[in-house]
């Protein structure tokens, strides 16, 4: 329960303990709290035991921990019936984040540039006829193109 507390901020919650309650008090509280503590945990395992009684003997094995969003994830991982194994060590995260980034900038990537490579005989023939495409790519190294001042209507103060 107490597992990331370390020694220092114990001995710190001990004497704000002591400064809060007087050290007449403190032994009374805390044997209110361990009382307290004790009364909350057998109602918890009473009501787990109630509820294993009402589900019946085919839930026998439940546990509680398993609805537990994480545990449950971390046991559907462990049994992979799902193949989720093979589909996580196929993604490539780096990569794909790699890739995509080479095409914002503009540039060719590793994978990307082994198949253009094989289709550049008819992108570069394609470019340099004059039809100005760029094999479905956009090339964001432009800055887009501004309209003239002039195309802009006038100011109308009434409108506002």
């Amino acid at each position: 329960m107490f597992n990331d507390i370390g020694p220092l901020e114990l001995v710190t919650l001990v004497v704000l303990a002591v400064l809060v309650f007087g050290p007449d008090k403190l032994p009374k509280v805390i044997q209110d709290v361990t009382r307290t503590i004790r009364k909350i945990r057998e109602f918890s395992d009473s009501a787990k035991q109630d509820i294993r009684q009402e589900l019946g003997p085919e839930f026998k094995d439940f546990e509680f921990e398993d609805l537990n969003p994480k545990t449950f994830i971390r046991k559907q991982m462990e049994n992979d019936e799902l193949g989720l194994k093979e589909i996580r060590n196929g993604f490539d995260l780096k990569k794909e984040m790699a890739e995509v980034t080479d095409a914002v900038h503009g540039r060719e990537s590793d994978a990307s540039s082994a198949s253009s490579s094989a289709s550049g005989a008819s992108s570069a023939s394609s470019v340099s006829s004059g039809s100005g495409s760029t094999g479905g790519r956009v090339d964001m190294s432009k800055k887009p193109e501004t309209p003239a001042r002039d195309d802009r209507p006038p100011f109308d103060a009434d409108a506002t």
